[in-house]
């Protein structure tokens, strides 16, 4: 992930606005394409294309389609041929480390307020490989006392620029030593029309070449930021925050992307905007796109921005679907607002106000700002044990804390949502020191504030290394030392498929290549037996803490939903009342926009929404998780919904009635982990303690359809409906004459055993004065699984 670069004066860079190549023919270069080889060179390239395309700036059409080509053949004369004419300058270090600069023929426009990424060739025939530096005269700094000196002690008029080299990833921080590659320069100036740059380069004190062929004088033409006001109102005709994206002809994105800062993220394509803001666009006819999250329809509109003078635009965005309607509030339990994708400086990620525009700007009821590892002391400042004073009715910003970073994140990172006091004893308020290193301790404190708990990100953990796998059961059952294994040392472990069918060549053993086959063929089924590495950060404890009904929900739809959803189910059939919710870990799993991954709560029809009560129906199951692409609207079991039991006094027939919807079109893009192509129909599943028993096609139209199942439940059993990978609803558990949920013997082995795999795992990371505890604590849930897999079926 790329992070941004910071000049010492801070525009606002939320209004930034992004350069124009505008590169016209101009005369070849005087320097001829240099003899170099072509891998590294390409090499090169390749990372400066993804820069560009990261920026939103990509090369006009032609010089990037006959630069593909260059780069496909590894051609190293092509490359240049293809890439000079898009150069701004070219630098020439000679072999005594002397460095000149000669113009290129790229004329590129800026943009007033914006970081423009412009193209310099670099012609290194002293091999050096320390740093480039690029400085400019009119770039000296404008805050911080940068004038003193100057006459009057007033800022300097000549001060209007800002450069700098862009040196993050995928680009390298210095020089390769290679004989020619391209790096790429941001330019910005605070004023418009013709003005006259100086640019200057060296690589170290006194490297300038003499007579000033170090420096190159440009006079770029800098296009005047117009101030647009966009008017946004809902569907309803309510005042709004909308999601905007502007671009030109071109695909270049606005404001420019390159060193935004807050409310506009640099990673992002998107801003957001209420009703009444503005935006600083650049004069000319643009493509914008708008809307609200996916239950949204993304529009299109071109605009024309004048040359001068402000704007105005106006929009009203239009619902396919509105869970409100049939009383579902959405949610994400898990964003943050600094570490990973979010800057450092000027502020330790940002701001409550910041995230609330993305929030509401996605269309999401509730957003869960969990205060992690990266920035902790800074942000834990915003907790207050109510949602921010910044919330409105409908649209609730809370901030409370994931255990990531710090404390017990080896043994799975957790999400504590309304929390009263974030402080854990004897942490003294930082997260470097008193925190417990597994999460039973951790989920105990919590709860007993009224908490509620779940484990994040459940995949990361749970992957299967088949190779591994076979292995340790070989290592396990194994005991004569043959490397493969009978039927009678097969019987004593839990096989991911029968004997039958994992002994392929039938000679009456189960070779080490046979099991790894067998894994490989059943490891992407639903549910499956394969026991996981559990060497992850996900839901890793999560069979411990469940146990002993401290763990309320396994979070989905950020992760691969194989591993996410066959955890869930195996920990069902044991009959615990573990309920899934829906996140995204923005921006770290995913910085793409906050509810790719969501949880809708059944509260019926509010006029406020009540956090602590969004959350028991979050724990108690009164929901559905999707992309918001997906919906259940409404879910009954005989009767019952979603999180709710009943009782029936022997086994028989029971009715399931539903309302599903599916959009027409993904224009957002689905949750991670779960792809869904542009298809015609939704397969809708009715799903009885992890296995399919009903299904049917449904268009992907826009519209709800109205389903009914009949089916038959034998024994006590939960039931629940998922389109596979959009969404899931949690179960309505029918019980059979008060007997509790004993569906699998399997499952429940298979969480004993997943608790000793986590045990060689992780036992290591917990403090020696915890592990007693801790290790007794493990012990209990093993025998717990194994008196439940003893009650349960035979050969179930």
């Amino acid at each position: 992930m790329l992070t941004p670069v910071l000049s010492p004066w801070k525009w606002p860079l939320s209004a930034a606005l992004a350069a124009l190549w505008c590169c016209l023919p101009a005369p070849a270069l005087a320097q001829p394409p240099v003899d170099v080889e072509g891998q590294p060179l390409a090499a090169n390239i390749t990372r400066l294309l993804k820069t560009l395309e990261f920026f939103g700036t990509p090369l006009p059409a032609d010089a990037a389609k006959a630069l593909d080509a260059a780069v496909a053949d590894k051609d190293a004369i092509k490359i240049q041929k293809a890439l000079d004419t898009q150069v701004l300058a070219v630098i020439t270090i000679n072999p005594e480390a002397r460095v000149k600069v000669a113009r290129g023929a790229a004329k590129v426009t800026l943009q007033q307020g914006g970081y423009v990424p412009v193209l310099l060739k670099v012609i290194n025939e002293g091999g050096v490989n320390q740093g480039l530096r690029i400085g400019s005269p009119q770039a000296g700094p404008i805050y911080s006392g940068g004038f003193a000196g100057n006459k009057g002690g007033k800022p300097s008029k000549d001060h209007f620029m800002d450069v700098e080299l862009y040196t993050k990833p995928p680009m390298t921080a210095g020089l390769s030593g290679l004989k020619v590659e391209y790096v790429i320069a941001l330019l910005s100036s605070s004023e418009s029309g013709k003005r006259e740059v100086m640019l200057q380069f060296d690589v170290g004190q006194g490297t300038q070449d003499l007579g000033f062929r170090a420096e190159l004088p440009i006079l770029f033409e800098i296009k005047p930021a117009i101030k647009v006001a966009l008017a946004v109102t809902d569907f309803d005709g309510q005042r709004t925050t909308g999601r905007f994206t502007f671009r030109d002809k071109q695909g270049r994105v606005y404001p420019l992307k390159a060193k935004r800062l807050a409310p506009d993220f640099f990673f992002h394509d998107q801003v957001y905007r209420a009703d009444g803001e503005t935006v600083l666009l650049p004069p000319g006819e643009l493509t914008m796109e708008y809307g609200r999250g996916p239950e949204y329809k993304l529009l299109k509109k071109t605009v024309t921005i004048p040359d001068k003078g402000d704007a105005k635009i106006a929009v009203k965005v239009e619902r396919w679907i509105n869970p409100m309607d049939y009383g579902f509030y959405s949610g994400d339990h898990h964003i943050h607002a600094a570490g990973c994708a979010h800057y450092t400086n000027p502020t330790e990620g940002v701001l409550p106000e910041d995230m609330f525009r993305h929030v509401k700007g996605e269309g999401l009821n509730v957003g869960c700002n969990l205060t992690w590892g990266p920035c902790y002391d800074y942000q834990r400042q915003f907790f207050e044990a109510k949602p921010h004073r910044i919330s409105e009715p409908l649209c609730i910003l809370r901030y409370d804390v994931e255990v990531s970073g710090f404390g017990s994140q080896f043994l799975g990172h957790v999400c504590l949502l309304n929390l009263k006091d974030q402080t854990y004893p004897g942490s003294g308020g930082t997260s470097s020191k008193g925190w417990p290193t597994w999460t039973t301790p951790l989920m105990r404190w919590a709860k007993k504030q009224g908490a509620y708990c779940g484990y994040a990100h459940s995949a990361n953990g749970l992957n299967i290394n088949p190779k591994l796998a076979a292995q340790r059961l070989i290592g396990e059952l194994d005991a004569d030392k043959d490397g493969k294994l009978s039927p009678q040392e097969a019987a004593k472990g839990l096989l991911p498929a029968s004997f039958a069918d994992l002994d392929t060549n039938k000679d009456g053993f189960v070779s080490e290549a046979e099991l790894v086959a067998g894994i490989q063929r059943v490891m992407n089924q639903l549910p499956n037996l394969v026991i996981p590495e559990l060497g992850g950060i996900g839901a890793q404890e999560i069979f411990v803490t469940t146990e002993q009904g401290l763990c309320d929900f396994i979070s989905a739809m950020d992760t691969e939903r194989v591993p996410e959803w066959n955890c869930w189910y195996h920990i069902m059939n044991c009959g615990f009342p573990l309920k899934v919710s829906g996140e995204t870990d923005f921006p770290c799993i995913s910085g793409g926009r906050v509810g790719e991954g969501r949880v809708y709560v059944q509260m019926g029809k509010l006029d406020k929404i009540d956090f602590a009560a969004w959350c028991e129906g979050l724990a108690k199951g009164r929901s559905y998780v999707s992309d918001g692409y997906a919906h259940a609207l409404q879910f009954t079991v005989a009767g019952k919904k979603a999180g709710e039991q009943i009782d029936l006094p022997k086994a028989g027939k029971v009715q399931i009635q539903t309302k599903v919807a599916f959009g027409r079109e993904l224009p957002l893009g689905t949750a991670k982990g779960g792809k869904v192509g542009v298809i015609d129909n939704r397969l809708v599943e009715v799903i009885v303690n992890g296995k399919v028993v009903a299904s049917k096609q449904v268009p992907a139209d826009d519209q709800t359809h109205d389903l009914t199942f009949d089916i038959d439940v034998e024994g006590s059993s939960w039931v629940a409906l998922r389109n596979f990978p959009q969404l899931h609803t949690n179960p309505v558990n029918v019980t059979i004459g008060g007997q509790p949920i004993r569906a699998s013997r399997k499952s429940a082995l298979w969480c004993a055993y997943c608790i000793e795999q986590l045990w060689r795992q992780r036992a290591r990371v917990i403090a020696e004065n915890e592990r007693p505890e801790a290790e007794a604590t493990f012990q209990k849930a093993i025998q717990s699984y194994r008196k439940i897999a003893q009650q349960c079926p035979e050969g179930s």
